[in-house]
């Protein structure tokens, strides 16, 4: 049985738009794309490029699907090589004939996603914050990596926003990068526990 792995690049304060160009997602008025760019590093590079290296497939939003599609195909380094060679799902209820090569639509990733992913090793959403929130809603997310940086925007779209309440443990060490960005790997761990009265505690 295969696993869907989140990969998100977030801001202290959650928001996940547009971290990797001005240009990347401007919607909403959104200021401040490329954001992640002053924070990176060639250990960080090494991370992702291992998350990359892991996945067999990829699943996407709608909204990020439209962004890797209109980029990705003219590009043949190594993470354009990957993305284009591996089969790409991309969850829309309104999307007709794809046209990035490998492509396949996903209406109701409720009823099927948990046939698609036993077919991989590792499935990746990468960006698709309100896919990430979906997937957390109907318990179909294995695992979350998240790569936090140092910094608070105070507006844009936030990972969290809405999401049922879930609890995760980590799986990994975390990993401090050199300009202060720390990798942060997490499974499900069932509901949270809340009602605890710290006063109550002893120690």
């Amino acid at each position: 049985m295969g696993i869907i792995a989140a990969d998100v690049f977030l801001t202290l304060d959650g928001v996940y738009q547009a971290p990797g160009g001005p240009e990347e997602d401007p919607s909403g008025g959104f200021p401040f794309g490329g954001w992640q760019g002053a924070y990176w590093s060639d250990e960080g590079g090494e991370l992702v490029g291992a998350d990359l290296a892991r996945l067999d497939a990829l699943l996407l939003g709608r909204r990020t699907y439209d962004i890797f599609a209109a980029y990705w195909p003219h590009h043949d380094d190594e993470i354009g090589t990957k993305f284009n060679s591996v089969p790409k799902f991309v969850v829309s209820r309104t999307l007709g004939e794809p046209e990035w090569a490998g492509t396949t639509v996903v209406r109701d990733p409720a009823a099927e996603l948990a046939e698609v992913k036993a077919r991989f090793e590792e499935m990746h959403v990468i960006g698709s914050g309100e896919l990430t929130r979906a997937l957390l809603a109907a318990d179909l997310l294995d695992r979350l990596h998240l790569y936090v940086y140092p910094i608070v925007l105070g507006r844009g779209r936030r990972l969290f926003d809405g999401v049922v309440p879930a609890a995760f443990r980590l799986t990994e060490p975390a990993q401090t990068l050199p300009k202060g960005a720390v990798s942060l790997v997490y499974e499900r761990a069932g509901e949270p526990v809340t009602g605890i009265d710290l006063g109550e505690l002893d120690g």
